[in-house]
């Protein structure tokens, strides 16, 4: 058995377990098992993505289940991947070829730009995966998976093609979501409302019919006046009734526009006139197709105006435009004013910029199997923690609207449709659609545009598996995921699962693609702000991790990561994490100091101090609470739970108390204290391996606590204690013990006196049991001496403090009484708050109706001690007077 060193180094012993474990195929997932099986899917990170503390929160949970689940007896597949990411990826080739070679993919040519992305990623990709690596996850690395494998490029091929005959899919002119910066249309899920600061500006429109007489518009957007083919209002607004069926001046670009009236005009906004632009605004085009207004688009792909009749705009930025519009109103003394307003712009998701409503031929999907996506969520076939997400899930579901998934991008999925050359690519347009090209193709031209990457994404959970893997592990067990990409990822995946039918069985139990889902939360800084490279409050986790250790990270970042909700980051809490994995090391180093471990230690219960019982009766909490909250996906409470036990039941109370027995002559005594330590470290290694896997495999081993790897131990089990005697007060003493050590600590730092220097305890108590706990009492109050007695009188000023369980004096010089009465006003204060809260609860009819009998039991006991020890307090407070 190797010696425990004097000091942790997490770094050497990272590495050293992760190669051993990759060495041993300890990962890899075996379709042919007998064990039953547990499998998650990794959301692929982007294939030139880099660590983020976002992705170390979420592969840690699924980390913690993965190792979990395999101490439980699993066989578990934690299947890895990446996402080609079309959009980001191309994007960031985009901008480095224009850095580096002053060049456009246009420049290029379609051939040669994909082929410098793809050296670009070879290059960059993959980068995350060996990050993931060093952050200690277990994925089977031999079913590594992406998005442009030739079998998953076929499948998503296939996938279109059927949907197409199926008439799901279809090509169409409509509006869309156009992002300006990408130059490629958008789906609805990909648009973020942004509330944002601008102006309302009031234009006046002069009456075809009646010169001298105006319309005024309020707009936001008066750079695209030049699209306008309407003047509308509500059919019902009195004051623009006469104006029906009469016509306006188009102020820029002037020509005569009609003037109608339709329901969804909102009368209260503005002025109850709406200038109608089919081309740039959804509700606009909605009316523009009932009055059948014909449409015009003065904006280029890139946002720039495209408006020959109004040179002065011609070719400007859509922002510039604004301005340069407003100033030509003005000028023409047609803008009544300007006001200041503040209203939701969609930004897009993928470049930040604002998006533009634009009529576009794309290919759309009308939804499969959405009723069936509604009820395995309803009826709780997919779980979702927390169950809040239910409602959005729902709400989306309800109101889905069909998916834009052509993309005017190159790297990507390309759609599988040729058009005939002679012919203009349109949905009226002779087309092919199928995995193979037609069988003439040089008489056809393939559709430029390639698929929505959520499009390839939405099959992951099934397609990253062959066959044989698929009829093992599919469903799988969980996703761990983000609930910003509730509809992008995880509905479409419920959805394609109940399509495609890829289980063993038509139901849709065996088709769903997860049985549970847990939503983690944000990141954000200790000021509430989401983390970005631009606010610099991002921090690199490998840096944490040279600094902490990934151990530490992992741990100090689920210890502060409550279900579900945002988390405030603060390097501080990574800072614990490796402080408490220091605290575990030297508490197994203590161990060593005394001799070898036992795997299978004897606990006999006849020699069991009340310490021993007392550690082992809080394990067994422990462990129920731990198993508790991982039903309920509560990982931070396991984490807060395990750390408590460690630090305070067992290093703080247990290893000290035990010192008693272990320095002592009486080798009974000292072998059951060890065997105990042995018993409670082996769980308490176990209970830590999903979270802390590094060093929980170093220390198991060190200790020699089992034959194989900690990764296949046993979860621990509960000891059976309600056969021994006196359960209840064994208990009772050592929380007297404790609560006394506590009371003498703090007595001992109220009155300045070191923690490291000896001085004598008197206890005014005369209780049999606590006489035969003098010594280890001694030890914990790092006391000369503890002497116990009943009757004794301390002087004026002594020191005192009062514990349900026993008075405790420091009878050194008495100290300042003004001091000394000051302090126990504030111990006065603190214990009548406690009585008031306490009574108020018992006078609470409600809660005595409702209570259980043993709670409110426990809240009469709790009321019968605060208050003797208020009338104790009360009394060494008055002999100061």
């Amino acid at each position: 058995m190797a010696e425990v060193s004097k000091a942790y180094e997490p770094r050497a012993t990272e590495e050293k377990w992760y190669a051993r474990w990759l060495a041993e195929g300890y990962f890899t997932a075996d379709p042919a098992s007998s064990k039953p099986p547990f499998s998650i899917v990794m959301p692929p990170p982007n294939i030139t993505g880099v660590l983020t503390l976002g992705h170390v929160l979420n592969n840690t949970i699924q980390d913690i289940l993965a190792r979990r689940a395999r101490m439980q007896g699993f066989e578990v597949l934690w299947l890895p991947g990446m996402d080609h990411a079309g959009i980001g990826t191309q994007t960031a080739v985009e901008r480095y070829l224009l850095r580096t070679e002053k060049k456009t993919r246009h420049d290029l040519g379609r051939e040669e730009f994909l082929r410098r992305v793809l050296e670009w990623q070879d290059k960059h990709g993959g980068i995350i995966i060996e990050q993931l690596k060093r952050l200690g996850c277990s994925c089977d690395w031999s079913r590594q998976r992406y998005t442009f494998d030739d079998a998953y490029v076929r499948a998503v091929q296939n996938v279109f093609v059927d949907l197409y005959n199926k008439g799901l899919i279809y090509r169409g002119r409509r509006m869309i979501n156009w992002d300006p910066a990408a130059q490629t249309a958008l789906s609805d899920e990909e648009v973020v409302n942004k509330p944002q600061k601008g102006n309302l500006y009031f234009v006046r429109y002069e009456i075809v019919e009646e010169p001298g007489r105006f319309l005024e518009v309020a707009t936001t957007r008066p750079e695209t006046i030049m699209a306008d083919t309407a003047m509308a209002f509500h059919p019902n607004d009195k004051r623009y009734v006469d104006l029906l069926r009469k016509h306006a001046w188009r102020p820029l670009a002037r020509e005569k526009i009609p003037i109608i009236a339709d329901e969804a005009i909102d009368p209260e906004f503005g002025t109850g006139v709406l200038k109608v632009t089919p081309a740039h605004d959804t509700l606009d085009f909605e009316i523009g197709q009932r009055h059948n207004l014909p449409i015009v688009d003065v904006l280029h792909p890139d946002g720039k105006i495209n408006c020959p009749a109004v040179p002065e705009l011609n070719g400007l930025d859509r922002f510039e435009a604004r301005k340069r519009a407003a100033e030509l109103l003005k000028e023409k003394g047609l803008l009544s004013k300007t006001e200041p307003y503040e209203n939701n712009v969609g930004f897009s998701q993928r470049s930040d910029v604002p998006i533009e409503p634009r009529i576009s031929e794309q290919w759309f999907l009308r939804y499969p199997k959405t009723k069936e996506a509604l009820a395995v969520v309803r009826d709780h076939l997919i779980r979702f923690f927390p169950g809040h997400w239910e409602k959005v899930y729902a709400q989306w579901l309800e109101n889905i609207r069909d998916w834009c998934i052509s993309r005017q991008v190159w790297w990507g999925h390309r759609i599988p449709a040729w058009y005939r050359k002679s012919q203009a690519p349109t949905s009226e347009s002779e087309i092919h659609v199928g995995v193979e090209p037609p069988s003439d193709p040089e008489n056809w031209r393939q559709d430029p545009d390639t698929l929505d990457t959520w499009f390839s994404s939405w099959l992951w959970a099934y397609e990253t598996m062959d066959e044989r893997t698929r009829r093992k592990f599919y469903p799988t067990s969980v996703l761990v995921t983000a609930p910003d990409i509730i509809f992008f990822w995880v509905a479409r995946m419920i959805i394609a699962g109940l399509e495609f039918k890829p289980g063993k069985s038509e139901r849709d139990e065996d088709n769903i693609p997860f049985h549970d889902v847990f939503f983690t939360g944000l990141i954000r800084d200790k000021q509430g702000r989401k983390m970005s490279k631009s606010l610099g409050n991002s921090p690199d986790p490998l840096e944490l991790i040279k600094k902490y250790g990934a151990d530490g990270l992992r741990f100090g970042l689920m210890r502060i990561a409550p279900s579900g909700q945002d988390i405030r980051f603060d390097e501080k809490q990574i800072e614990e994490g490796r402080n408490f994995a220091t605290k575990l090391w030297n508490a197994v180093r203590f161990r060593q100091m005394h001799g070898p471990s036992q795997a299978s230690p004897a606990i006999d219960e006849q020699v069991l101090s009340i310490y021993a019982v007392e550690v082992l009766a809080r394990l067994n909490e422990t462990i129920d609470a731990t198993e508790a909250a991982y039903r309920e996906y509560e990982f931070n409470t396991v984490a807060q739970r395990l750390y408590d036990f460690v630090w305070s039941d067992y290093c703080d109370w247990f290893v000290e108390a035990a010192k008693t027995d272990i320095f002592s002559e009486d080798e009974a005594k000292k072998k059951s204290a060890l065997a105990v330590m042995d018993f409670v470290l082996s769980a308490i290694l176990r209970l830590l391996h999903p979270f802390m896997p590094h060093l929980t495999e170093e220390l198991w081993s060190l200790l020699g606590l089992g034959k194989g790897s900690i990764q296949f131990a046993l979860p621990p089990r509960k000891v059976a204690l309600n056969h021994i005697h006196d359960l209840g007060s064994k208990h009772n003493l050592v929380s007297a013990i404790y609560g006394i050590t506590q009371a003498g600590r703090n007595l001992r730092v109220a009155v300045k006196v070191p923690s490291n220097k000896k001085i004598p305890y008197i206890l005014r108590e005369d209780k049999e049991p606590l006489f035969n706990e003098i010594p280890t009492l001694a030890r914990l109050l790092n006391a000369e001496e503890v002497t116990l007695d009943p009757g004794y009188q301390a002087p004026p000023g002594t020191p005192v403090a009062v514990t349900p369980f026993a008075e405790i004096f420091l009878p050194i010089a008495a100290t300042d009484e003004a001091r000394e009465r000051a302090r126990l006003d504030r111990e006065i204060a603190k214990v009548e708050s406690e009585v008031r809260t306490v009574e108020t609860k018992l006078q609470n009819k409600s809660f005595l109706d409702r209570a259980p009998a043993a709670v409110v039991e426990e809240h009469k006991r709790r009321l019968k001690e605060f208050t003797a020890q208020l009338a104790k307090l009360k009394q060494a407070r008055a002999a100061l007077n």
